[in-house]
């Protein structure tokens, strides 16, 4: 085949005769440059391959990495894996195999990544995200993506909208934003860890994370300089106390001192917060994790001490009751999983009040017939999102308008078992939920999350929206 004969056969002389004209009306300072980018654009974008392996988590359990490829470059993603993925919601596949990672491997999914998906999905565009995740639940045909596994599902998922991204030239969360029909952005409100309990933590307290919240800082930077300036008094007050032993930590960073009473516990974040003269800008939200400690119809709050276990059971009524005097002593303007996951009149009661927000998790598993139950009754009235649980982008982005079209809070949330993959960052400033929590302002797969965010709002400079006091509907 002649030169000519092969400029004729892919059209080429025209291409490249649009792409000089093109940097030309740009006045291009480099034009071989320019042509490149512009010739590279006229191509389609698709995905050529997929490959997964196992890597470990911030708990050093195995989770599920992939590269996904398309014919301009390579992107990558990890699923995170939960404590507890509970019985509503999608299922993470793990080996089983005692003999290797205590059963914890995920070697399986890797395989259904490698083997099954990656054939699926090649040859179509990332830019079409929606197209893609249900191309996946369509292989997977269970309900809760126990077949392919929802941590081989949203690993894929992750990537393909990171690919889409980068086609489209764009970030992430303004490709996250446009894929979602949102017209503007915002930085949300965090919610650092500072005490870590519950199953997250070797101490004797049954909630599983006192977080503060800086609503009334003016911008996300200031935000996260409030919040490490609380963590570290915070570290202060309880080596004071307690000893450094009091300073250890739990999964997500937060300290573990071994206390059991939320009035103890509380008393030594506000003390924290007072020292960091940002009292009234600082706020405070409890993650309980109460399904962790109900048995029956009560709640087991020693349940973690085993000379007193079984001793102090408090029932529907008097937890509400407890969260009532909390508020009423404390700055709580948030309770997540206030009790149990199959526990919605309590959880009803408690929305009632009125008196603070009430984030439902086990509740709800970001299951989108369990949303709608509660919207319809009137249940809780926030989401807390956890990718885990629901397993596609696509999804989640579904479960996030329910909520919002409800007057609903959204709290963006990590899990227990991160990566330093930093995608529910842009994921958040993309639904513009107005809050995420990411655990403590330490160790490195949280602080992934939260310095993807100043790096954001760094990017968007004068045009950055922090939620501040807007942080329930920003």
């Amino acid at each position: 085949m002649s030169v000519q004969e092969y400029l004729d056969k892919h059209t080429l002389s025209r291409k490249i005769e649009d792409a000089v004209n093109a940097a030309v009306r740009a006045k291009a300072p480099d034009p071989v440059l320019f042509i490149s980018n512009h010739m590279r654009k006229a191509v389609r974008c698709v995905i050529t391959k997929i490959k997964a392996r196992q890597i470990l988590d911030g708990r050093g359990i195995p989770t599920v990495e992939v590269d996904l490829y398309t014919n301009k470059g390579m992107y990558r993603a990890a699923a995170p894996g939960g404590t507890s993925t509970g019985m509503y919601g999608a299922v993470e596949l793990r080996d089983g195999e005692k003999g290797k990672y205590i059963g914890m491997g995920v070697s399986r999914a890797v395989k259904n990544v490698n083997e099954k998906i990656s054939e699926a999905l090649i040859g179509m565009d990332p830019t079409l995200q929606s197209q893609i995740d249900q191309a996946m639940i369509d292989l997977d045909k269970s309900e809760n993506k126990g077949e392919l596994g929802a941590n081989a599902i949203l690993a894929v998922s992750i990537a393909a909208c990171k690919a889409g991204a980068a086609e489209k030239e764009v970030p992430l969360y303004k490709h996250i934003a446009d894929i979602s029909g949102k017209t503007s952005v915002v930085l949300p409100v965090p919610a650092f860890t500072l005490i870590s309990g519950g199953k997250h933590a070797g101490n004797n307290l049954p909630a599983q994370e006192i977080m503060v919240l800086p609503i009334g800082a003016s911008t996300f930077e200031e935000a996260m300089q409030m919040g490490s300036e609380a963590y570290h008094h915070l570290k202060a007050v309880i080596s004071e106390r307690y000893g450094a032993i009091g300073c250890n930590v739990g999964e997500d960073g937060g300290f573990s001192p071994d206390i059991s009473s939320f009035a103890e516990v509380l008393d030594l974040v506000m003390e924290a917060i007072d020292r960091t003269g940002y009292s009234e800008r600082i706020k405070i939200a409890i993650d309980v994790g109460a399904s962790d400690f109900c048995i029956g119809t009560k709640y087991d709050l020693d349940f973690k001490s085993p000379k007193k276990s079984g001793q102090n059971f408090r029932t529907g009524e008097d937890m509400i009751e407890l969260y009532t005097q909390l508020c009423r002593d404390y700055p709580i303007v948030s309770i997540e999983e206030p009790f149990d996951k199959d526990d919605w009149e309590h959880t009803k009661s408690l929305t009632r009040l009125a008196i603070c927000q009430v984030v439902g998790d086990d509740l709800l598993m970001s299951n989108p017939k369990r949303i709608e139950k509660a919207i319809g009754d009137f249940t809780c009235n926030a989401l807390v999102l956890k990718m885990n649980q629901i397993g596609t982008v696509t999804e989640a982005i579904e479960a996030v308008k329910m909520a919002k079209d409800a007057h609903w809070g959204v709290l963006m949330s990590h899990i227990s078992g991160e990566t330093e993959d930093s995608f529910i960052a842009d994921l958040a400033v993309g639904l513009a939920t107005g809050q995420i929590k990411a655990g403590a302002p330490c160790r490195g797969e949280r602080l992934s999350k939260y310095n993807q965010l100043l790096r954001i709002g760094e990017e968007l400079g004068d045009q950055a929206v922090y939620a501040g006091d807007n942080w329930r509907l920003p």
